[in-house]
This record gives C-alpha cells, structure tokens and sequence, in this order.
C-alpha cells in the first residue's frame, strides 16, 4: 500500500467484516453492531503492536463488545472472532455479551445465564469453559453441543 497509514486501518475495517462500508458514511445510516465494531477498529489501530511510540509496553485494556454479530454474515463472523483473539494475543481481555453460538464456542470462560429470558431468568445457570458448559445440560449447552462438535 502507497499509503500505510490509511491502508491499515481499512484492512481492520474489512477484518471485521465491515468493508462494504463506504468512506463518508453519515455514522446514523450504521446499526449498533456497525459502531461497535468501527469503535474496535479505533482501539485495534492504537494497539497495532505492544511497544508505544515512546518505547513503552501499550496498556492492557478491557474491550467489552454487545452483540457485535448483530447482521453479520457468517464469514464476516469468523473474521470478527479472528480479530478478538488477536486482542486476547495482545494481551487485553475481551468480554463479549452474546448470542452466537460460534462467538459463545471459541470463549476462554463462559457466564450462562437465565435459565429463560425475562422474570425468568437474569441468574447464572453454569460458569466454565464451553465444554463445561455443554457438559452442564443448560439450554445453551444443549445448544452449544453441535457447534463444538463441528470446530472440535
């Protein structure tokens, strides 16, 4: 690329599945899942590598994601996936508050909650690994089973 300093933040863009977008998008035509991911890409080129400018170790940072595969394609949520654990490497830590079951499969630890949703749930059901989840029995084990089954 002619020009790093703008090539690689579009390639985090695409890296998280956001390359359709157009450069001058008004920010109200995005979903929420769109910002979030937009914000990441803001954080993610702060952190391109450890060392600061001044030769200093980057600060860990906490990045805490709501529903960010909210409209997202399925290869557009394995580029995500791949994008988090590249923060994980980094040595942040991400917490995401999710419902894919792909996204819910490649977690360290998993905090399942409900057993149902509303009244009926808001308590955790099972705490672990995705493993220990699915061994649980819980809905989202049951759920999750399959999917562990695929990526091994």
């Amino acid at each position: 690329a002619s020009m790093p300093s703008i090539a690689h933040p579009l390639q985090l863009l695409k890296d998280v599945g956001l390359g359709y977008l157009t450069l001058g998008q008004p920010s109200p035509t995005l979903s929420g899942g769109e910002a979030q991911r937009i914000k990441l890409v803001s954080e993610l080129v702060k952190v391109r590598d450890d060392v600061t400018r001044r030769g200093q170790k980057a600060p860990h940072t906490l990045y805490v994601l709501d529903e960010p595969t909210v409209g997202l394609h399925m290869a557009d949520v394995e580029k995500l996936i791949r994008v988090l654990h590249r923060l994980v490497a980094g040595g942040h830590s991400v917490v995401v508050i999710e419902h894919d079951l792909d996204v819910i499969a490649e977690a360290d630890w998993v905090l399942d909650l409900g057993p149902e949703g509303g009244d009926a749930g808001g308590r955790v059901v099972v705490a672990g690994t995705p493993e220990e989840v699915v061994a649980s029995g819980s809905h989202t084990g049951i759920a999750l089973r399959p999917v562990l089954a695929r990526t091994g």
